[in-house]
């Protein structure tokens, strides 16, 4: 890696470095020069990102145009130049390479170790999504096509289950159905995105307390890392994106599905922190559709993990054989504790609205 470190303009000469994080897509290093700075090395993976300049291009836009109006360099991710004056640099093998000034002082969270920190996290992707409500969000390009198309997800899961290549069907015809069963409301926000009334906005697709700086002291929020699927999509998405990683008692994939309960208080303390930044940005519909996001997004993740099961665990990683069926289960768990609660996770969110959303 530090032949490609010397692409870069460092403070001083690299001397060292290594693997960092745990992230399973892009290869990450972290890099010292002889100043004492730190950086952030990473390899974009071209398997899952099949167009890396035009992801490379989506985090410049939208980093310039965070930086016009933020002016702590902590609170946004800065991207290193290349000594030709790029912003990222591509070697003899084809492959993209980028560098951020690392965060000092920063620490992540792989959970919430408690309401606060949650709250924080939404606060972060509050701030986000304020910060780039004015940014024309269909200048950026999709590097996942139809990566949050529920409907569309949904087909895939049908052709893996009538194919059924594994033999598993007739063992989980039970999470088959609980999908079906709510196949026809898959469809409820690509309509209202369709109709209009949910706007299309610059989106994180990864919002997840793990992709949140905070402060090592003070455990505030300081900046939304992995930029890597910033793109147009909607709002409540990204709402229901976190929630669903993290306002829940267990591990994704935990297989005793009795520990695995969705936390309202970990619901009120996201959405406080959200709308506290986010509120008055976003428009009517939005705001009634959160608690669609948070339901959209586990129903679809539960899809896909369980579209993958059937598939002989062909896109996401795993390390133990049933785990994406595991994974599955804890969703749909999350999604039929939603619908028991769901009149009351709308009272939270209207209570944490701001004035303006008073006649939703």
């Amino acid at each position: 890696m530090l032949e490609q470190a010397y692409q870069f303009q460092l403070d001083g000469e690299p001397i060292f470095c290594t693997k960092y994080g745990n992230g399973h897509i892009n290869l990450t290093y972290l890099l010292i020069d002889t100043t004492g700075r730190g950086y952030i090395a990473q390899r974009v993976n071209k398997n899952v990102f099949k167009d890396p300049e035009s992801l490379m291009k989506n985090i410049v836009a939208v980093t310039t145009h965070l930086r016009r109006t933020v002016k702590d360099h902590r609170r946004v991710l800065t991207l290193i130049p290349t000594k030709d004056g790029g912003d990222w640099f591509v070697n003899g093998d084809g492959e993209y390479w980028r560098m951020y000034a690392f965060v000092s002082d920063s620490v992540c969270f792989e959970k919430a170790s408690s309401p606060t920190v949650f709250r924080e996290s939404g606060v972060a992707f509050g701030r986000f999504q304020m910060q780039l409500a004015d940014f024309p969000a269909q200048t950026l390009t999709e590097t996942i096509p139809r990566f949050h198309d529920t409907p569309f997800r949904y087909a895939a899961f049908r052709k893996a289950v009538e194919a059924d290549v594994c033999g598993h069907a007739k063992a989980v015809r039970r999470d088959i159905e609980f999908a079906l069963e709510r196949e026809a409301y898959a469809s409820t926000l690509m309509n209202l995105s369709a109709s209009g009334d949910l706007p299309i906005r610059v989106t994180h697709n990864d919002a997840k307390l793990n992709n949140v700086l905070f402060d090592r002291e003070t455990s505030k929020a300081l900046c939304v890392i992995d930029l890597d699927t910033v793109m147009p999509g909607l709002s409540v998405n990204d709402f229901g994106d976190s929630i669903r990683f993290g306002a829940t008692t267990a591990a994704e994939d935990e297989p005793d599905l009795s520990k695995v309960e969705f936390s309202l208080p970990l619901f009120e303390a996201y959405t406080e922190g959200l709308l506290s930044e986010s509120g008055k940005s976003l428009n009517g519909c939005e705001i009634s559709c959160l608690r669609d996001g948070a339901k959209m997004m586990t129903l679809e993740c539960g899809v896909r993990f369980l579209t993958d099961y059937l598939s002989g665990d062909t896109y996401f990683h795993t390390n133990r054989q049933g785990q994406n069926l595991d994974r599955c289960r804890t969703q749909f768990k999350l999604v039929a504790d939603m619908e028991r609660h769901w009149e009351e996770l709308q009272k939270i969110v209207l209570r944490n609205s701001p004035s303006c959303a008073g006649s939703i």
